[in-house]
């Protein structure tokens, strides 16, 4: 993955976290919250086929958008902190080079494959 992409990913990133700023939470909070998207790997236990549906919907960038406008349109401020929670993550883990799972293998990204080539 190159360069700019991560730049653009790290920009995301420390958007979500300002969006969470300017909500009003407190910055500990994000942290706090940050890796409950990977819950969703729970879906490996079942096949890679189940895994990757499941990990995929947790981290698309799409969702994350939509819950922060559904949250932010009726005015419920944890739902729209959730939205911005799961685009950081979403952000976060393309900055490190996880990206989207096809249903081969946990370790095939649309990124690239992780680990070792």
């Amino acid at each position: 993955m190159t360069v700019l992409l991560k730049l653009e990913d790290a920009a995301k990133f420390i958007g979500a976290y300002w969006l969470s700023l300017y909500l009003g939470y407190a910055g500990w909070v994000f942290f706090v919250w940050l890796l409950v998207p990977d819950i969703s790997m729970i879906g490996y236990l079942f096949n890679t086929k189940v895994g990757a549906a499941v990990y995929n919907t947790a981290h698309h960038q799409g969702l994350a958008i939509a819950v922060t406008a559904v949250g932010f349109y009726f005015a419920v401020p944890h739902v729209t902190l959730a939205g911005i929670i799961l685009f950081g993550h979403s952000a976060m883990d393309r900055m490190l080079g996880y990206g989207l799972k096809f249903s081969d293998n946990f370790k095939h990204t649309h990124l690239g494959w992780i680990g070792k080539k």
